[in-house]
């Protein structure tokens, strides 16, 4: 068979085909579209779990006596455990979990940047390792002889030429900005009697629950918020005795210790850094960095029309017995140091706040051992905050000595 034949028949089953289909062009093009797949994301895959089909009053009974039955760590992980068995499961036991205000416990990450519980404190403790200048932040009344002790946060302490910063994260074997697990950090000025704690979460929830493009590249590593400033008083006399601080916490407005009032509440931990691009981190990093402390987005400051809250050291009472002036911890703490402390709320007649919660101690922390330290926490604070008070007391402060 020649070429020439085969380029004839070729051509006479073209002029074949187009001459059955006529005036029929419009519809072959919308056939040939059918076959193109349209560009969008992938849906979340379906539920294959043979426990997503648990009729939902016997789930939502099932989850409520495990949460409510487990209230202390280590078998609190066992309502972890129920939310990760599939979608359906996740979505009832983050509707049972209440937040620590409420409840007075910790569950999910999100639960350390929430307040803590008015009625009672959480009662944490902090060990540190001088060696590798790391502080490790517990949940449980000190230390167990087991070991298996729940870990909350962990800190790394770097001294740099003009200031000391202590990077906050989840975990203790990553202290990197870039990393998914971090939170936050403490950085002090040269003579290190101020400090300034920065969130890598603004104290607008809207905006770390963006689903934007936008949104999603501003949490990135350069994405720090002010959110409280710390300063010490210069011990010009060079008396003894524990060291003076305020904390000015311009994230929480003093109306929140008021009469009905609430303090930000996130639901949420940002985009983690992990599931961003390295791409675009790296092409958009020097602009990222300047967007952030740019005037366009959320401040982490009280709106004008209020005020800020602002912590205090309690004022000691005279002991008739040691002849000195004391603070009652309560028993927590045990070894006399100038790193102990007790926060009240400053408050002025015109904030209406009753004597009882300008008397209530806030943040309380103490020296139990030589490397181990307890933290007591409560409303409106929340153990982020809680833990970088007390990362404060750990700088050197030769002014304040």
């Amino acid at each position: 068979m020649s070429l020439k034949f085969l380029v004839r028949e070729l051509r006479e089953l073209k002029d074949g085909i187009w001459g059955e289909n006529r005036g029929q062009g419009k519809h072959w093009r919308n056939r040939a579209r059918s076959h193109i797949a349209p560009v969008e994301a992938p849906s979340e895959p379906t539920e294959q779990s043979k426990w997503a089909d648990m009729p939902p009053e016997l789930l939502l009974d099932i989850i409520g006596r495990v949460e409510e039955s487990e209230t202390s760590w280590p078998a609190r992980n066992a309502v972890i455990s129920c939310a990760s068995v599939c979608n359906s499961w996740r979505d009832v036991t983050k509707e049972i979990v209440q937040t620590p205000e409420e409840c007075g416990r910790l569950t999910f990450p999100v639960s350390l940047k929430q307040p803590g519980p008015r009625n009672a404190p959480i009662q944490c403790f902090i060990r540190r390792d001088r060696k590798s200048s790391t502080f490790l932040l517990y949940c449980g009344l000190a230390p167990s002889e087991d070991g298996n002790d729940k870990l909350l946060l962990a800190a790394k302490k770097i001294r740099r030429a003009t200031c000391t910063e202590f990077v906050i994260t989840l975990v203790a074997d990553n202290f990197s900005r870039s990393s998914s697990t971090y939170i936050g950090k403490l950085r002090s000025n040269f003579m290190g009697t101020k400090f300034k704690i920065y969130d890598n979460q603004s104290a607008d929830d809207a905006m770390a629950q963006s689903k934007s493009k936008l949104g999603r590249r501003l949490h990135t590593t350069a994405c720090n918020y002010h959110t409280a400033t710390i300063s010490y008083e210069l011990n010009v006399l060079r008396t003894r005795g524990p060291r003076r601080m305020n904390c000015d916490m311009h994230s929480i407005p003093i109306s929140s210790i008021q009469e009905g009032g609430t303090a930000p509440t996130p639901i949420s931990l940002p985009i983690s850094v992990a599931k961003t691009s390295s791409s675009l981190v790296s092409r958009r990093k020097a602009q990222t960095t300047i967007d952030c402390s740019s005037s366009k987005f959320p401040s982490t400051k009280v709106p004008s029309s209020e005020e800020s809250m602002i912590l205090k050291n309690k004022a000691p009472r005279w002991h008739e017995q040691l002849q000195c002036w004391c603070l009652n911890f309560k028993g927590r703490v045990t070894v006399a140091s100038v790193k102990n402390f007790q926060l009240v709320a400053a408050v002025d007649p015109s904030h209406n706040v009753s004597d009882a919660e300008q008397e209530r101690v806030i943040l309380q922390f103490g020296k139990i051992g030589r490397d181990i330290f307890t933290m007591d926490y409560s409303y409106p604070i929340s153990a982020f905050h809680a833990f970088a008070i007390c990362l404060s007391s750990f700088d050197t402060k030769p002014a304040c000595e």
